[in-house]
């Protein structure tokens, strides 16, 4: 597995299929190059809080990530994760089985629909 860096593959893994959970929003967009090798990637915006409570989530999805994709995601496909506000102190147990959960959704196909953004004041 492969750690998404360009901003340009987070964009586009955007127009995938999307599973909000409890503590995050899982992204997955299939690359369709015939490589089969996943790849991951993870967002926290500054909203959720200060540099060490965004880093502390950030390990926390990275070990997540490189516990459950493996065995469960879908091959060939980025996978990004954007953390939220609810997952900061959120059990890893609950964690785990919130991505579980996700990636059946995606599995199957099911996506959220894509929220539209609201207009600056």
């Amino acid at each position: 597995m492969t750690i998404l860096r360009r901003r340009a593959d987070f964009l586009a893994a955007n127009r995938g299929l999307r599973a909000p959970t409890t503590g995050f929003v899982l992204l997955v967009r299939d690359r369709a190059d015939g490589d089969t090798a996943m790849r991951f990637g993870i967002t926290v915006t500054k909203k959720i809080g200060n540099a060490v409570v965004r880093n502390r989530m950030k390990r926390r999805f990275r070990a997540l990530a490189r516990e459950m994709l493996p065995a469960s995601g879908i091959a060939g496909a980025d996978h990004v994760f954007i953390g939220r506000n609810s997952g900061i102190e959120r059990p890893f147990n609950d964690l785990r089985a919130d991505l579980a959960k996700a990636l059946e959704r995606v599995a199957r196909g099911e996506s959220a629909v894509r929220r539209q953004p609201q207009p600056r004041r």
